[in-house]
């Protein structure tokens, strides 16, 4: 299985875990919102709107472009602290742990 294909079916996890979480949003937040320079958005958006808006939909568009993908990133501390007041999340990050050693 490539990385690509191995990529996309975690994405396609995540974001199964976030509608069972009750976080994947039906309405994209404001295109200011979305055009934060701060890591993660963390001025304009919440960690699960940054997941779904920013980071699945960027690495969905470069898998389809067949574009190389980013390597060497780690965005599951992020998460973790975030969300460090929220147990039922472990899956997720587990997920999201996943990407980064994928993305090595």
């Amino acid at each position: 299985m490539t990385t690509s294909t191995k990529l996309v079916e975690l994405l396609y996890q995540l974001e199964a875990q976030l509608q069972k979480y009750e976080l994947w949003q039906q309405t994209m937040p404001s295109p200011e919102a979305l055009q934060s320079v701060e890591p993660f958005a963390i001025d304009t958006l919440d960690p699960h709107e940054w997941l779904q808006w920013i980071f699945i939909a960027r690495m969905h568009a470069l898998v389809e472009s067949s574009q190389p993908l980013p390597r060497g990133f780690s965005i599951e501390p992020y998460f973790a602290e975030a969300w460090k007041q929220e147990p039922q999340y472990a899956e997720l990050l587990n997920t999201i742990r996943t990407i980064d050693e994928l993305c090595k």
